[in-house]
């Protein structure tokens, strides 16, 4: 019941636009980004797909698939306090992880990480 609850959601946050600020949850996740793009190698591809993502959620926080709350890994939940996630696929089985917030002003896509789907396949014990 629940899927299909949180599917819904996902199918109506989708049908809302909203602008959001873009921000990474660790300061290291900018750096390692900056990296790539300066790569000569395959990571330069990665970067690209990472700033469409950003591009796309700063358009619209909810132009990914909400993650349901009984799946969310407890590492985010405890890392970073957050009460929902959110993936944004990505070529060749990437996947962004971001949580949407709001502060007085702004709402905001953070960016937990980035990773492929073996290792998305690892945190998420399928």
């Amino acid at each position: 019941m629940e899927s299909r609850i949180s599917k819904k959601i996902s199918e109506y946050a989708r049908i809302i636009t909203m602008k959001s600020e873009i921000k990474f949850a660790e300061e290291k996740l900018k750096e390692i980004l900056n990296k790539l793009k300066e790569s000569k190698t395959e990571d330069k591809k990665l970067y690209e797909w990472i700033n469409r993502a950003l591009d796309d959620l700063e358009e619209n926080a909810f132009c990914g698939i909400q993650v349901a709350k009984r799946l969310i890994p407890k590492v985010y939940i405890q890392k970073y306090g957050i009460d929902n996630l959110w993936k944004y696929d990505m070529p060749k089985g990437w996947r962004l992880l971001y949580s949407v917030a709001n502060n007085e002003v702004n709402v905001l896509s953070i960016i937990l990480e980035w990773m492929n789907h073996k290792d998305y396949e690892n945190r998420f014990g399928y």
